[in-house]
């Protein structure tokens, strides 16, 4: 494994990176916008605006659809291939605060967090639950309270989700039966620290964005860490992709507040080499 080394930086905070069609894309919060670089970074272009929203979560339909969580308005939309940005789903009878990451199966589900309470307030924690939106358009609520629900990655198989719960320290897997519903919540692994955004590789292990732990770690299900990566700021992100998919990109912010990160351009994204590829979704 390499040593990590910076690729791009002037971004304000950036969420859920993406790899797809040899781009990296990434949402960040304070541009209002969705952007991509190449993997070497230096060349970023600004794929969709959002004024005056904070996108958050990405993910693809199979038809090419672009789906981006619209945190403060608390929907999904969707973008088509030729750039018509539509309204996809509604999801604020389930989200009790902003909405975060999402991950969409290959049949076209989308499985969305959100933060539960009002963190930008101090407001008193809350749980939070899934809304899980079937590719006819329904958003259902899954029915397991979760602590933060945040990175999400979904099986090679696509027999199961995993999700992070940043206020929780674990991982919660779910069943997705024949309906793509979420079911039969069980505990993946646990880990020291405020998992964020992630990313499966083909041996099953998780890449994970330890926010407060400062490091990008490989945690497998019995709970192991195989590799740690420690960076000098928050891990917020991470994705492996790259022309072998064996590059993990890795965002560093300053911290997570609006005054820390709006209209500053400071965090910045890492590459590190690594031994096992990317798997499963995103």
């Amino acid at each position: 494994m390499s040593e990590p080394r910076v690729i791009h930086t002037g971004v304000d905070f950036g969420e859920g990176p993406r790899w797809r069609d040899g781009r990296l894309w990434f949402s960040d919060f304070h541009r209002h916008a969705v952007f991509s670089i190449g993997a070497e970074g230096g060349d970023e272009r600004n794929e969709l605006q959002l004024d005056g929203e904070q996108p958050s979560g990405l993910g693809w339909l199979p038809d090419g659809t672009m789906l981006v969580v619209a945190m403060l308005s608390r929907k999904l939309l969707a973008v088509s291939p030729d750039g018509v940005v539509n309204e996809y789903a509604d999801l604020s009878d389930i989200a009790t605060a902003n909405c975060n990451d999402l991950v969409v199966s290959a049949d076209g589900h989308a499985y969305v967090g959100n933060f539960g309470f009002d963190l930008d307030n101090h407001a008193e924690f809350a749980v939070a639950y899934l809304a899980h939106v079937t590719p006819e358009g329904e958003v259902r609520r899954v029915d397991h309270p979760l602590a933060f629900p945040n990175g999400s990655v979904i099986s090679p198989d696509g027999s199961t989700l995993i999700v992070g719960e940043t206020f929780g320290g674990r991982y919660t897997a779910f069943t997705l039966d024949e309906s793509g519903h979420p079911v039969d919540p069980r505990t993946w692994a646990s880990i020291e620290g405020s998992p964020d955004g992630c990313c499966l590789d083909a041996d099953g292990a998780i890449w994970v964005s330890d926010f407060v732990g400062e490091r990008f770690v490989r945690l497998h299900q019995d709970g192991t860490i195989s590799r740690e990566i420690p960076v000098d700021g928050a891990a917020v992100a991470c994705m492996l992709g790259g022309a072998d998919e064996q590059t993990l990109f890795g965002f560093v912010s300053p911290g997570s507040g609006k005054d820390e990160t709006a209209g500053r351009g400071l965090t910045k994204i890492i590459a590190v080499d690594v031994d096992v590829p990317r798997a499963g979704l995103p």
